[in-house]
């Protein structure tokens, strides 16, 4: 079974290389560079996850991720911020607002993919 992960950041690096980490562990990754984008992407089709920075233009991750869980529910899709931001007050808000995992940039495969299976995503 395919699962797909929605990698949402701003920076086409760090896109590049979660997408080079997931597909090497048999997922197919979608990319959006902002929220908004990432909110047509799950309306168009819901991924199995979601890979989301804090920081980004138009639509900020927490803003993204409000809007993500009154449409489609508290857990579903699973979300892992993936981020700079780094002290309690954006890990606590982040889980508060509907997340299930943080991360911290930079990462490495098994820092993800070990993330990804506390998620449920093996």
């Amino acid at each position: 079974m395919t699962r797909i992960c929605l990698v949402v950041d701003d920076s086409r690096i760090v896109r590049k290389v979660a997408r080079r980490i997931l597909e090497a562990n048999d997922f197919q990754v979608a990319e959006a560079e902002n929220g908004q984008q990432a909110l047509a992407a799950c309306r168009a089709s819901l991924p199995d996850c979601v890979l989301l920075d804090w920081n980004m233009p138009v639509m900020d991750g927490p803003t993204f991720l409000k809007a993500l869980r009154q449409e489609f529910g508290p857990d579903k899709p699973p979300v892992v911020f993936c981020t700079t931001e780094n002290d309690m007050s954006h890990i606590e808000a982040a889980i508060a607002g509907g997340a299930q995992e943080y991360i911290m940039k930079p990462f490495d495969e098994e820092i993800l993919t070990g993330k990804l299976a506390q998620v449920g995503l093996p």
